[in-house]
Formats: C-alpha cells, sequence, structure tokens
C-alpha cells in the first residue's frame, strides 16, 4: 500500500538518497530511464551533425511530422512507435530527394520542407479528429510522456539506436568531410549525395525516437540544444560529439526526475535544463571574447 501511495504521489525531500532510489523502484520508471538514456546518445550523435551541416529546419519537420505519423497509427489502430518512425523516414527521404546545391535550389529546399512540415500538421490535427476515443494521450505526443514505456518498446528502441550509431560510426569520417567542405569532397570521390541522403534517414529515426521521450514539439531540445552547446565549447569533433551525448544524458535523466516529482511534462524540464546550459555557454563565451574578468581586490 505505501508503495502504491508514493507511485501516485511521489514527494521530493531532502533525504536524495531516498529520492534517488525510489526513482528506480517502479518499472515504468526503468523503462523510462532505459528509453532516455538511447534517445540521448542517439539524438547527441546525430544532432552534433545536425547542427554542423544547418540542417535544423530539416531536423525541426522531421520531429514535426512525427505527430501526424503517431496520432495516424493509433487511428488505424497499430503502435503509436510505428507511426514516429513510417512517418519520419518517409519524410527524411522526401527531403532527400531535393536538389541540395545552388542558391535557387536552397529556397526550393526551404519552400518544400516548409510545405511538408505545414501538410503534416494538418494531417495529425485530421487524424485526431477522426479518432474516436480518448485524446487524453494527444499531450504526451505532443510535449512527451515517462509513464507507459513499455520493455518492449525500449528493446525496439535499443535495436534502432544500435543500428543508426553504428551506419553513423562508418559514415562518420566521410560525413565530416562533406559536410565542411561539400564541393572538394565531391571532387575527392565522395558520395556527397548518397552520404546526405543517409544522414537525413538517420536525422528522421532519431527525431522519431526522440519524440517519444520529449513529443513532437520538443525535439529540439535534444537533438539541437546539447549539440549547439558543445559545438560552443569545443571545435574537435570527437570530443564534441562526446560533450554533445554527455549534455544530452544529463539533460534527460534530470528531465525524467523533475517530472517524476512534479505535475509538469518531462519535455518541459529537458527543455529549459537545455536551454539553460546552451544560455550559460554563450554568456561565457561572449565574456571571454569582450575580455571580462573578475575584479580582484587590491592587496591591504
Amino acid at each position: 500500500m505505501i508503495r502504491l501511495v508514493l507511485a501516485a504521489d511521489p514527494r521530493f525531500t531532502w533525504d536524495l538518497v531516498r529520492d534517488l532510489r525510489q526513482l528506480f523502484e517502479f518499472p515504468f520508471m526503468v523503462n523510462a530511464f532505459r528509453a532516455g538514456t538511447i534517445v540521448a546518445v542517439v539524438a547527441g550523435c546525430v544532432g552534433w551533425f545536425m547542427v554542423l551541416r544547418r540542417q535544423t529546419f530539416a531536423g525541426h519537420t522531421l520531429a514535426v511530422v512525427g505527430f501526424p505519423g503517431a496520432a495516424g497509427a493509433v487511428l488505424i489502430g497499430v503502435s503509436a512507435q510505428a507511426g514516429f518512425f513510417a512517418f519520419c523516414i518517409a519524410a527524411a527521404l522526401v527531403i532527400a530527394a531535393l536538389p541540395q546545391s545552388g542558391q535557387r535550389s536552397f529556397s526550393e529546399e526551404s519552400a518544400v520542407i516548409g510545405t511538408v512540415q505545414s501538410f503534416g500538421l494538418a494531417c495529425g490535427f485530421l487524424f485526431v479528429s477522426l479518432y474516436r476515443g480518448n485524446l487524453n494521450g494527444i499531450n504526451a505526443l505532443l510535449f512527451g510522456s515517462f509513464v507507459g514505456i513499455t520493455s518492449a518498446q525500449v528493446a525496439v528502441l535499443a535495436a534502432l539506436g544500435a543500428v543508426a550509431i553504428s551506419l553513423l560510426a562508418v559514415m562518420a569520417r566521410p560525413l565530416l568531410f562533406a559536410s565542411i567542405d561539400p564541393d572538394v569532397a565531391a571532387a575527392r570521390g565522395v558520395p556527397v549525395r548518397v552520404l546526405a541522403a543517409g544522414f537525413l534517414v538517420l536525422l528522421g529515426a532519431a527525431a522519431a525516437a526522440t519524440s517519444q521521450i520529449t513529443g513532437s514539439l520538443l525535439v529540439f531540445a535534444l537533438l539541437v540544444l546539447p549539440a549547439a552547446t558543445a559545438q560552443r565549447i569545443t571545435d574537435r569533433p570527437g570530443l564534441g560529439v562526446a560533450l554533445s551525448v554527455g549534455i544530452a544524458l544529463a539533460v534527460t535523466w534530470a528531465g525524467l526526475a523533475f517530472a517524476y516529482y512534479s505535475t509538469y511534462p518531462i519535455g518541459f524540464y529537458v527543455t529549459t535544463i537545455a536551454f539553460g546550459l546552451y544560455l550559460a555557454t554563450n554568456l561565457g563565451a561572449v565574456a571571454r571574447w569582450a575580455g571580462w574578468r573578475p575584479r580582484r581586490l587590491a592587496p591591504s
């Protein structure tokens, strides 16, 4: 009976050891931490390349497209997880088919990406209006939830995450070259177009996985902010990716803990913590650029 009361109304105390232990007393929280860890690692790695390649708009669109995918999957009676991945990867393939060079091509790409995003949102709200069941899960699709993550979903995320990280590791060096200077990379025989398409598919998979924790509207919290923070700290690719993953893990774990002991969704905490770290990093960079130093008292 005591365990049920704690699960229904958890309270934060000054006994940090007890509070930390309580986080892992219930299977749903264990699954949430497992899923969050997988998602953070994938988002940290893929997000670092996304920020480097300046494809945050495409990443945002892929994240938003996950909402109609999940809503449509629930409408036809299949897993929302399947809808997330199906729509995000399909949208990634559409974006990958767009022209990638020239000023005109860039404008056309942005226009098509925006069109895909708008059409996806419209489809999502259509699916929601057609669904005759309980609509309380819509907030979870949009803003994230750590409740209801099953062991089967964790296993699927682990398998997909392992595949995504393995593929990214294989293509990391040529992708880095193509991201920094695509023209020179193409002249050296690097398959720039194939790498771009493959990375967008990985980005779609990462957005789909992240959406299940943060919700479709707050995917940027894990895809963009940790990577952007890491790139503000260091220009070294290996260290930057590792730092991005570390920040994503810290933000996810802290967000899960705060959400467990409050009534607010996890997406709010993940976004707020990640933004706070990014803002602190930028303020530190501005202070260094301005030559600011703490004032020292003169010896008496």
